[in-house]
């Protein structure tokens, strides 16, 4: 039987002794969660400042939500796809209203989205556009992240995500981010392109914004070329970035659409691929699927929190409080030695230190920002993301401001 008592430290080795070395956690171990608030075994409480890489962007446990998964899981768990069930139709009609598109094919994480979308846009590409078989090639950027399956590190420029993983799977082209030119070039010199699969905001390597009209350059030399504009919003979507979706803010409606994480307010693994019928046709029985994809669960719990997202404004309150964040935290880049500059949109931030004297100073603030009862975690060495629930207050955020200002200010010398 297993020991219900088990101390932090007694947790944390069980995992360290019997899973695999696949993170690198903070040294907390949660036991609740609620709202803008998760508590560790011991009842601290914190300010979860990375929304679970913002699948929980409606706050933790949300009653709605949670309410859903247990009536839906008291009755009809798991279906498979071998017959209808009552949930999933409901679910496709809201889900495509809502953001605007003719069909949708459901998943469960995110990877299995975007290998997805670029199985749907090489079968478009031959059925549809006419290339000859096995020529199709989609185009990516540097420092994306997409996912971990092996067809997706085959275009990472991470060593740690690649090294050691191939051999790799080939029809992929690697250009700069924020530079619509590069793509430009390419659409021009290679007739076999299929696509362009892009993040709106590139959000593992450290809320990293394009500038101003670049998505909607990229989009129209998409459309005058013929490929398919794929935009993953797994993280950037579902109210995170103050827009319901980050392309709108340059409106842009991508060609294939991929959404994940907050899909399911972060209770469940859903998510989902949309695109117009005339791209999503050219998948038949038989030629992909998914066992536990558009399972009754998911399904319902998807359109509750969606509706909690539009009942209860949260890309608004994204916008809002987004702006306040960005101009407190360049207050204190102003008089600090550390922290250097603040970036992002809506409640998706990261905030970069100067790390050139301390290579860990990033992870140490971290450290000390748990200390002081905020979570956040540092991606790229000297990079601190910043991105709490979007049911976060004015008043919450300006606490979590003063506790991340006390906190650089302890690291100055």
């Amino acid at each position: 039987m297993i020991n219900p008592k088990l101390s932090a430290s007694e947790l944390m080795e069980l995992e360290n002794k019997y899973g695999a070395h696949n993170y690198h956690p903070l040294p907390v171990v949660l036991e609740k969660g609620e709202g803008v608030f998760v508590w560790d075994v011991e009842g601290k409480k914190y300010f979860d400042f990375l929304s679970a890489y913002s699948a929980v962007n409606q706050g933790h446990c949300h009653p709605k939500i949670i309410d859903t998964l247990v009536q839906q899981a008291s009755k009809l768990t798991l279906t498979s796809r071998a017959f209808y069930n009552s949930q999933l139709g409901r679910y496709e009609e809201f889900v495509t209203q809502y953001f605007g598109y003719e069909k949708v094919l459901p998943m469960n994480t995110g990877a299995e989205a975007v290998e997805t979308a670029i199985k749907l846009c090489r079968k478009w590409a031959y059925e549809k556009k006419g290339l000859s078989d096995n020529t199709a090639q989609i185009i990516v950027c540097e420092n994306n992240f997409h996912g971990r399956t092996t067809t997706i590190v085959s275009f990472s420029v991470d060593a740690d995500a690649f090294h050691h993983y191939g051999p790799f799977t080939p029809g992929f082209i690697v250009i700069p981010y924020n530079d619509a030119d590069a793509l430009e070039k390419i659409l021009k010199e290679n007739e076999n392109i299929a696509g362009f699969l892009v993040e709106p905001i590139q959000g593992e390597a450290g809320a990293y914004v394009p500038n101003d009209g670049y998505l909607k350059k990229c989009y129209d030399l998409c459309s005058q070329h013929n490929v398919l504009f794929i935009a993953d919003e797994v993280q950037t979507g579902i109210a995170r970035t103050g827009k319901l979706l980050a392309c709108d803010y340059e409106n842009v409606h991508p060609d294939i659409l991929i959404l994940g994480k907050a899909l399911s307010g972060g209770v469940y693994p859903v998510s989902a691929v949309l695109a117009c019928s005339e791209i999503m046709d050219v998948i038949h029985p038989g030629q992909h699927g998914s066992t536990f994809g558009g399972n009754p669960i998911a399904a319902a719990v998807a359109i509750s929190a969606l509706e909690v997202i539009r009942d209860e404004k949260l890309a608004e309150n994204a916008f809002v409080l987004g702006e306040i964040f960005r101009s407190e935290m360049e207050k204190i880049c102003v008089n600090s030695g550390i922290a250097s500059f603040v970036r992002g949109k809506g409640l998706l931030n990261a905030l970069v230190i100067n790390n050139e004297g301390h290579k860990n100073l990033a992870w140490d603030i971290c450290l000390q920002l748990l200390e002081n009862g905020l979570l956040a975690k540092p991606t790229h060495t000297n990079i601190i993301r910043f991105a709490p629930p979007l049911v976060i207050t004015e008043s919450q955020l300006f606490e979590c401001v003063e506790i991340i200002k006390r906190t650089i200010q302890s690291f100055e010398q």
